[in-house]
């Protein structure tokens, strides 16, 4: 436990924040599965409309200070690079 007042404070601090990210996260990772999944069965326009839906929760994200800029910017690349591969 902590031994001053303010170590107690940034510990709190630290759990709030770590929970919170850890909430973004898990919904980044659901909509990549999702899109993931559209383009493994061939579906074009679901998976464009998935695309969109998952580069503004990056995005999002990425605002919140939870990924890195260029951490977004390649996960985005290679996900557009996988729906222009279905044509």
């Amino acid at each position: 436990m902590a031994g001053h007042d303010s170590a107690f404070k940034r510990h709190k601090q630290s759990e709030r924040r770590r929970t919170r990210n850890r909430a973004v996260r898990s919904r980044v990772r659901t909509g990549i599965r999702r899109f993931l999944s559209e383009v493994e069965s061939q579906n074009r326009e679901t998976a464009a409309t998935q695309l969109g839906e998952v580069t503004k929760l990056i995005d999002t994200a990425a605002g919140k200070g939870v990924y890195h800029r260029n951490t977004v910017a390649r996960t985005k690349s290679r996900l557009m690079a996988k729906l222009n591969a279905m044509t």
